[in-house]
């Protein structure tokens, strides 16, 4: 009787310690947490560290503001019966009439539909060649062969469309080096820059040899980032190149391609205006007649400053909601996109 009595009490000291114990753990748990948060930074200490790089963003930003966003302001034109001699204050109100006027336009509706065309063979074939270019130059062994290769590729980027157009017409036009050669071989001459068929291939050519050089820049930085332990040990498991390549290079590649495609499609209406318009009379409007063009020759040329307005307020418009919905759909797809999903 009395072990039993005196074994009694020490039950719900057992069970309490228990409680104890979880409180202290939670106790603990909140304090750690609470150590661990970081401090929030005021405004003035926050604009005290990084105060040079916001000196270096000064230049770029004021280049945006000058060059891009004061400049959107006169899209109002698009709404007026604007004339020069009367200024944007006086000129005549006409609301949406400019653009009812502009899609009911066949020559601006031919424009729009050829640069469709024309830039689905841009991102069909162009899109992919300075991936491809970056797969060769991150698979070359010898780094000066790796050199060499990358400044012959980047060089075309910085001649000028009157350059390369120049060139191209050198090598390829009707006196032109490749022409004189079929011609001492007894053939026909080919008409490679005048010919309107073929005028979208060559347009794909002469900017894989530009610009796709340059593009390939950013996929190679990309490649760099992917760790190199991961190809080693893919290569202790028997993995050839080619599934190294599919299985690793691609996957570590696929957020920087989603994030190009979308800002591809998002100037997908804006195919090129010195490509085009320098090569215009060779191939003849029909063929080499673009929304850039359609605005220059309609606004700055023919006087019609309100419809070269409003198809260029139009094509932005188009431009804005094709890299919303691309970007969403890289959302669906688990991608972050040019903007990651806020989460909820």
């Amino acid at each position: 009787m009395n072990s039993t009595t005196e074994q009694a009490p020490a039950l719900p000291e057992a069970r309490r310690v228990p409680a104890r114990a979880g409180g202290k753990t939670a106790a603990a748990g909140a304090k750690k947490r609470k150590r661990n948060k970081v401090p929030q930074q005021s405004f003035r200490s926050r604009l005290r560290r990084d105060k040079q790089m916001l000196l270096m963003m000064v230049p770029g930003v004021l280049f945006l503001l000058l060059f891009f966003y004061i400049p959107i302001l006169g899209n109002v034109i698009a709404f007026q019966d604007y004339q020069p001699y009367l200024g944007i204050g006086d000129s005549l109100w006409v609301g949406w009439q400019n653009f009812v006027d502009l899609f009911g336009n066949p020559d601006f509706i031919h424009a729009f539909w050829n640069t469709l065309y024309l830039a689905a063979w841009q991102l069909v074939f162009l899109f992919p060649v300075p991936l491809v270019l970056a797969l060769i130059v991150d698979s070359l062994v010898s780094t000066r062969v790796r050199k060499i290769f990358q400044s012959i590729a980047y060089l075309p980027h910085f001649l000028s469309w009157v350059l390369v157009i120049a060139f191209f017409q050198q090598m390829l036009g009707g006196a032109g080096f490749v022409n004189n050669l079929l011609r001492d071989w007894g053939m026909d001459p080919i008409p490679f820059m005048t010919n309107p068929e073929t005028f979208p291939v060559m347009v794909v050519v002469q900017m894989i040899w530009k610009d796709a050089g340059w593009a390939m820049i950013i996929f190679l930085a990309a490649l760099a980032s992917i760790d190199a332990s991961l190809y080693e040990a893919a290569a202790a498991d028997g993995a050839g190149r080619w599934r190294r390549m599919w299985h690793i290079t691609l996957p570590g590649l696929r957020p920087v391609i989603v994030l190009l495609l979308i800002l591809r499609i998002g100037d997908i209406l804006s195919v090129g205006f010195e490509q085009f318009i320098l090569q215009r009379d060779a191939v003849g409007a029909g063929a080499a007649e673009v929304l850039d063009t359609f605005t220059y020759y309609t606004g700055v040329v023919g006087g019609g400053w309100s419809s070269g307005a409003a198809a260029g307020l139009a094509k932005g418009v188009v431009s804005a909601l094709l890299i919303y919905g691309a970007n969403k759909l890289a959302h669906r797809f688990g991608e972050d996109g040019i903007f990651a999903k806020q989460a909820r």
